[in-house]
């Protein structure tokens, strides 16, 4: 090889380590803002990098993600919020509650925000409107603080007898908790029921929850949709199991596992529509041009199994209705 072609490879080879540093930092960031840990999440994240991806980003190779997580303390929902922002990353998902969206919300009005919420995003102040949502959120609306009366309904009509039934909720979780609280009383009460308000946020109150109604002995158990919840659902359906109580939950993964009964969207794929609208604000979208999503599937999904265990028949007009029946 001669000496000028030699000279010349090894400048050449001297400046990839600068190119590959210069396009790593030009690598946009995703704020990711959960009130909750890694532990128990690893479903909804598929998901929201299923969305990245179908966008045609992918974690480590075309953006990087910061994720920060208040591991149970909503309080600090806040200052991570603010810590996204201070970094200026170029998008944050607030995923988890609407009390990480609205921490988002208050932490800056320029960077955009895409958040999931299973509240009415308009009633709680995200949003001016579904249909242009002004300013810099927009997002996904999975429903599932909205469907407490016909889930309710639903356990009624598998347990025609039922007279007492508790309701699990996280107090942490507040918005999410009065409201599903409210709606419950409401439906309850116009079905002639009794209503048991049990609260946990954390594995300990879940235990200390179970251990009381082992002695209050309600008809069934309605768990609330919230990421604790899921997070810890191996848990509840094993002590719904111990404790022979029927109960009905917000997402299929929990029949999927042996509970009992389900009804509501899919958590996962509202992530991965989380994922997709990242993607499309990052290649130039604004969010005041994206509608609020909004959750038109809704799947009810029955653990045959699991009625059989608890010595319930499933009326056949419920089992026809279902969207799958696990045998």
């Amino acid at each position: 090889m001669r000496r000028r072609e030699f000279i010349t490879l090894l400048g050449a080879t001297a400046t990839w380590p600068l190119a590959a540093r210069a396009q790593q930092s030009a690598m946009p960031v995703i704020g990711f803002l959960n009130p909750y840990s890694a532990d128990g999440q690893s479903e909804r994240l598929r998901g929201f990098r299923q969305g990245l991806g179908d966008a045609g980003y992918f974690e480590g190779v075309d953006l990087s993600i910061d994720y920060r997580w208040a591991e149970g303390q909503f309080d600090r929902l806040s200052a991570l919020a603010a810590e996204l922002a201070r970094r200026q990353v170029a998008v944050i998902a607030a995923t988890g509650s609407i009390v990480a969206a609205l921490a988002a919300k208050a932490a800056t009005t320029t960077i955009p925000i895409v958040f999931v919420v299973a509240e009415d995003p308009v009633r709680v102040g995200l949003v001016a409107n579904l249909a242009r949502p002004e300013g810099n959120l927009t997002g996904i609306n999975f429903f599932t603080a909205e469907l407490v009366l016909k889930r309710l309904g639903l356990l009624r009509e598998l347990l025609p007898g039922m007279t007492r039934v508790a309701v699990l909720v996280n107090p942490r979780n507040a918005i999410n908790s009065e409201t599903t609280l409210r709606d419950a009383q409401a439906a309850t009460s116009a079905m002639g029921l009794q209503i048991k308000v049990m609260n946990a946020s954390n594995s300990r109150e879940i235990n200390a929850a179970f251990a009381d109604l082992g002695r209050d002995r309600p008809d069934a158990l309605f768990v609330n949709g919230d990421g604790l919840f899921n997070a810890r659902r191996s848990q509840l359906v094993n002590l719904a199991s111990r404790h022979a109580l029927p109960a009905a939950y917000p997402d299929r993964v929990f029949p999927e596992i042996g509970g009992l009964i389900s009804y509501g969207t899919s958590v996962i794929d509202a992530y991965r529509q989380v994922g997709s609208y990242v993607g499309r604000i990052l290649k130039g979208a604004k969010p005041a041009d994206l509608p609020v999503v909004q959750a038109s599937k809704f799947e009810l999904v029955i653990n045959a199994e699991t009625a059989r265990m608890l010595g319930l028949t499933v009326p056949a007009p419920l089992l026809a209705t279902a969207d799958e029946v696990i045998e």
